[in-house]
């Protein structure tokens, strides 16, 4: 864990962009009397440009021989499902995306996994609700940073909250998330855009600001677990063998939105043609092939793994992998020294020309003590 384990920060989760930009923003915004934001700022908005955020750039390794046959297991469920999960029977099936542009989403690599029990959706807001309620958890945006974090800094202005998507009002370069990114104090789950917020008309959709700390303690009082990588982009295909999205080859099948994305011209002008310019109830689309909601878009979702960009290169050197949970631990070349998991499924914020890691294959990364407006997560169980 880093120096800044402590900060309520969050990176802006359009395919998991760098965290370093907004714990600068952050930084800055609470010593703006002091230097100024340009100055506390840096070169930070070099580092926010990446393939992991942009659809487009990097070289591809190249794809391994794919000669192993995908299958799903056809053993039936071991009893009756728990509450609001739903029975994912594992199998065979080659991981990741070769076609996307994305280096850390390759090369595609066979893959099995065992059974096991998954929650049809995200954690709801109303389901997080009842894990605060029982155990008075609080979670990291709505502690106030550690003082030691900051030394030099005020007191007074070290103030609990999260990052909000906030777009500007007209068309912007994509290379500088501080646009539109802000850090809200007081932002936090029960109050997703800010202290004037609430969750009216939100207990079905998911739970937002939620760090990997967090994620992990509702899943220890609820007897279930994080999903590996693995597991989760195995229940996302539902059985559907190299598909660029969950549910088919089509973005729009039938001339139908599939799942909660950005349409029109990020980040200022969402046209809400899927019917929603943020979160969505978990179940407004339709479920995939395995009874499971949300597998791409509305929200990013915490996994168990360590993120490393070259994992899936020496997972193809080494013939199928069985169960595979992850490196041993994390290392991001563009933010050295600040610990990431891995994160699936894209987010509201995901669109055809910025962030498309609503692709079943892609991938996402985030420091494990962020969370932000569009970050939530959902549980497995293990048969054993």
């Amino acid at each position: 864990m880093s120096k800044l384990k402590h900060l309520r920060l969050a990176a802006p989760r359009a395919a998991a962009a760098q965290s370093l930009w907004l714990r600068l923003a952050y930084a800055a915004w609470l010593t703006l009397s002091v230097c100024g934001f340009g100055a506390c700022n840096g070169g930070a908005t070099e580092q926010t440009a990446s393939h992991a955020d942009h659809h487009g750039g990097g070289t591809q390794p190249a794809a391994v021989a794919q000669t192993i046959a995908p299958a799903v297991n056809q053993a039936a469920a071991p009893g009756t499902a728990p509450a609001g999960m739903v029975w994912v029977p594992g199998g065979t099936f080659y991981m990741g995306c070769d076609d996307c542009d994305m280096p850390d989403a390759a090369p595609v690599h066979p893959v099995t996994v065992d059974g096991f029990w998954m929650d049809v959706t995200p954690v709801t807001n109303a389901e997080f609700a009842k894990f605060v309620k029982a155990t008075g958890y609080q979670t990291i945006a709505e502690r106030k940073p550690d003082p030691k974090d900051f030394p030099g800094v005020p007191e007074d202005k070290l103030v609990a909250g999260c990052a909000v998507f906030s777009p500007p009002n007209q068309e912007i370069p994509l290379d500088n998330p501080y646009a539109w990114w802000r850090y809200v104090p007081g932002a936090n789950w029960q109050h997703p855009e800010g202290p004037g917020s609430t969750l009216k008309g939100l207990a079905d959709h998911p739970v937002v600001h939620i760090a990997w700390d967090d994620a992990v303690a509702y899943a220890k009082w609820a007897g279930k677990r994080l999903p590996t990588e693995a597991e989760f982009e195995f229940a996302a295909r539902g059985g559907l063998d190299r598909k660029r999205y969950a549910w088919g080859d089509e973005l729009k099948p039938g001339g139908k939105w599939a799942s909660n994305i950005f349409q029109g011209r990020f980040p200022h002008q969402n046209t809400a043609d899927d019917g929603y310019l943020r979160t969505s109830p978990v179940k407004a689309f339709p479920a995939n092939n395995f009874g499971l909601y949300d597998m791409a878009g509305n929200v990013w979702q915490w996994c168990a793994d360590w993120y490393r960009p070259d994992y899936f290169e020496k997972l193809a050197g080494q013939g199928v992998a069985k169960n595979p949970t992850g490196p041993d631990d994390s290392f991001d070349p563009q933010e050295p020294g600040i610990p990431k998991r891995v994160q699936k499924s894209g987010s509201f914020l995901c669109s055809d020309h910025y962030c498309v890691r609503y692709l079943v294959g892609s991938r996402g990364k985030g420091a494990v003590d962020s969370g932000s407006s569009n970050v939530g997560f959902r549980c497995v169980k293990s048969t054993s």
